[in-house]
């Protein structure tokens, strides 16, 4: 059942992330157990001859949480799962319970001695208060000290007083604004352009749109829970394939553009690549972004006012596309 195996010094017993199929024992020599953080890794302990490595997968086959290094030339016991657990069988039930349970509040404990220790980790890395505070940034510096881009659309953003800003006047950390503007390059409202030395061109390429999003967002924050209409990842899919029949409709007196369902379910896979179903559009009724379903004798329409739910569709867009890239 056991095997013996020799792990020369800087080799690894076992990788984070592998495959469990045994335990060990370490008969001789020192392991440090690691995490990868980045392309370097942080000591998490040391064990040395005596110890035990590699059990709390035996009942869950959870993937290794860690990575085992031999500090120097070393020896180790292999005790493969499959062997142990036919020993386990013949076990009585309540043991078996015990030791599973056992094994299960050590995973948990362990989890929640990383959260004590780095808090952070287990949070969401852009809450929505640092999303508009970054963006505020952005759109603040812009506007006091930035220039037109020659040549091009949009605002130059200087990138020194961007830096000093995000870390003296707001406290934010540049790791977080560098995600944030990769973020906002990758969905073209944005460009990075690396100079060399050191040095970056940065371009503002919608400040007027983002501008607008950050009073939006702070106005949509700080309304109470009741007053908060929620539109969801899937509702933005469904309200762009209406405002895309929106457009080409033709306004009545009031401005409001009637759509038919019927084309909307017909057209969609063609006009879009997704199919869009008569009823998807009922959470989108519900939270009054378009009209009640109206029937008449050509089909069932739903109507909306065009100039009333673009810009709100796309900064909800924006919120959701954000989420998606800054995690």
């Amino acid at each position: 059942m056991s095997q013996s195996k020799k792990v020369q010094k800087d080799s690894y017993l076992f990788r984070e992330g592998d495959a469990p199929d045994a335990m060990y024992i370490i008969k001789s020599g020192q392991f440090a157990v690691t995490k990868t953080k980045g392309t370097s890794e942080v000591v998490l302990a040391e064990i040395k001859a005596g110890a035990m490595v590699g059990e709390m997968a035996i009942f869950d086959k959870k993937p290794r949480s860690a990575n085992v290094k031999a500090l120097k030339e070393s020896e180790v016991v292999s005790l493969p799962y499959e062997a142990l657990e036919k020993q386990l069988d013949a076990l009585p039930v309540w043991i078996k319970a015990i030791m599973k349970t056992m094994n299960e509040n050590m995973r948990e404990a362990n989890k929640k001695i990383k959260i004590l220790e780095n808090p952070e980790a287990d949070a969401e890395r852009f809450p929505p208060h640092v999303v508009n505070k970054l963006l505020s940034i952005i759109n603040l510096v812009g506007h006091k000290y930035g220039q037109k881009n020659d040549g091009g659309e949009g605002i130059l953003v200087p990138a020194n007083r961007l830096r000093n800003f995000t870390i003296q006047v707001f406290q934010e950390p540049t790791n977080k604004m560098e995600s944030m503007q990769n973020a906002l390059q990758e969905l073209g409202y944005f460009v990075v352009e690396d100079l060399g030395e050191g040095r970056k061109k940065l371009v503002n390429l919608q400040p007027d749109f983002l501008m607008d999003f950050v009073d939006w967002y702070n106005e949509w924050l700080f309304k109470q829970e009741k007053d908060k209409v929620y539109v969801t990842a899937d509702d933005i899919k469904i309200l762009t394939a209406v405002l895309h029949f929106a457009k080409k409709a033709t306004p009545d007196g009031k401005g409001v553009r009637k759509i038919n369902l019927a084309d909307i379910q017909n057209d969609s896979m063609r006009d879009l690549g997704y199919l869009v179903k008569s009823d998807d559009v009922n959470p989108l009724i519900e939270k009054g972004l378009v009209s009640e379903k109206i029937m008449e004798e050509s089909g069932v329409f739903i109507g909306l006012q065009l100039e009333n739910i673009e810009k709100p569709a796309a900064f909800w867009k924006l919120v959701w596309d954000l989420k998606r890239i800054l995690r």
